[in-house]
């Protein structure tokens, strides 16, 4: 029987420029997972107008979804359902996959089943066309709750969120992705690391994409939360989790 690696999407109407390219990149990725894997890709709107789930093909690795807008992070959750893998793995609608990143992701888990999730490294795209990589990206091994939280207080968080690759009975034990207008990706990472441990990969695992379009350059983003109430708040819940005493698994 195959194994499989769910890959979460969120996209809104007028977000899916990109999404193809994303598609193309999940696709060429089936052809590189350990023998017996599988991947599944679970794209979800943000909104239930149906617009950007009709550029993607007819297949029947494709899961398509949609809910009430209620932001990047409730469109993550509200994907999980239809999620089939024991593996869960973010990828916004205007990233990639690097080749062979999955199968990556995959060998971590395999190799180290004390872990409870891992974080690939990425590269930057910039509008000129050129690649850099995380500025504060840690070298390969153990990735620390601790180190993590600390990093996030100082607004110096060392990984790329959003790539995120966790076991599924842990992310849902921790609550997904939590409702909160921004920086959601960041807090399931604590959460997570709140009661694992976790796996820096230092291979890229993926192309952030930087561009205009994107939610994080609007200048609405700014105004969407007291940034200190987000930071109390993302903090609060991750280190509440780490004080309960529980571990995963």
């Amino acid at each position: 029987m195959n194994r499989t690696i769910s890959v979460v999407t969120p996209v809104y109407a007028g977000g899916a420029k990109y999404l193809t390219e994303a598609y193309e990149s999940i696709r060429d990725e089936r052809e590189r997972l350990p023998a017996g894997w599988t991947v599944q890709w679970l794209v979800q709107e943000d909104g239930t107008t149906g617009q950007p789930l009709r550029a993607l093909p007819d297949e029947p690795w494709i899961s398509t979804g949609m809910a009430s807008k209620g932001g990047a992070g409730v469109a993550r959750t509200m994907a999980l359902p239809r999620a089939t893998g024991e593996l869960v793995r973010t990828l916004d609608a205007d990233d990639v996959i690097m080749p062979g990143g999955l199968a990556r992701d995959i060998a971590v888990m395999e190799t180290h089943p004390e872990v409870g999730w891992c974080v690939s490294a990425g590269l930057d795209l910039l509008p000129d066309g050129s690649m850099v990589p995380g500025p504060y990206d840690p070298p390969e091994g153990p990735l620390n709750f601790e180190a993590l939280l600390t990093a996030f207080d100082e607004d110096v968080f060392p990984i790329l969120a959003q790539h995120l690759t966790a076991r599924t009975p842990l992310l849902l034990a921790v609550g997904a992705w939590p409702a909160l207008p921004a920086w959601e990706t960041m807090a399931a990472v604590l959460c997570c690391a709140a009661v694992s441990d976790g796996w820096m990969v230092s291979a890229p695992g993926g192309i952030y994409r930087r561009h205009s379009g994107q939610t994080t350059s609007q200048p609405s983003y700014s105004e969407v939360a007291d940034l200190r109430d987000l930071k109390v708040i993302v903090q609060a819940q991750a280190q509440a989790l780490h004080s309960a005493g529980w571990r995963w698994p």
